[in-house]
């Protein structure tokens, strides 16, 4: 399983420990991911999704996972939130 955010695409970053003695070893800074089942309002069912802390208090932020993925860029999203943003829009146009 890749240490990567499903909505925003927050993955690890690189930086140096720095001891007392200004030595610098490599490190990985990993994101905050976290399992969480986030409900569609327009589709009536729940996604489970592997997303970073900050993500969820984004998707809250906008108003739901409905509203986020409507703002959201393509090129951030996996796979798995393109075809959930993907059937939203079919949804909606059949709504229409």
């Amino acid at each position: 399983m890749s240490r990567v955010c499903e909505l925003t695409g927050k993955g690890p970053m690189t930086g140096n420990n720095v001891s007392h003695a200004n030595n610098k070893t490599r490190r990985r800074f990993l994101p905050n991911l976290n399992d969480v089942t986030l409900m569609s309002e327009k589709l009536g069912r729940g996604y489970s999704l592997r997303i970073s802390a900050a993500a969820l208090r984004s998707v809250d932020h906008r108003g739901g996972l409905d509203a986020f993925l409507a703002k959201a860029k393509d090129s951030e999203l996996s796979d798995r939130a393109l075809k959930i943003k993907r059937e939203l829009s079919k949804a909606e146009t059949a709504q229409a």
